[in-house]
């Protein structure tokens, strides 16, 4: 099923390939309509072809908590705030940290 708001931002991407936002904008429709594998999805192809998109990690990491994909989710929450930090973008950085924070700590994940 797709949306009219869908279908608009996919032409969008069809003149704008490489536009972020788009594929951004296009992540969260998918979610709203409850696809989450499509999300996921273009979520994995934003960053790829943007790593540096740091909107990108905090609702990459919201999707791995809903799929119970925890480790997932730990682990681009904490690559998010490395890009969060290298950008000076406090707010993200504090976004992320708080998310990684409510999963637990580096031992957690990490191991000792």
């Amino acid at each position: 099923m797709n949306s009219p708001r869908l279908q608009q931002l996919q032409a969008f991407l069809a003149d704008s390939p490489n536009d972020s936002f788009i594929l951004f904008a296009i992540a969260k429709e998918y979610e709203k309509l409850n696809q989450t594998d499509q999300a996921l999805a273009q979520y994995l192809l934003l960053l790829k072809n943007d790593p540096n998109y740091v909107g990108t990690y905090y609702h990459l990491g919201k999707l791995y908590e809903q799929k119970e994909a925890f480790e997932d989710a730990f682990f681009t929450y904490k690559k998010g705030m490395s890009i969060a930090k290298s950008q000076g973008d406090q707010h993200a950085f504090s976004e992320l940290a708080g998310a990684k924070l409510n999963l637990g700590d580096d031992e957690d994940f990490e191991g000792e």
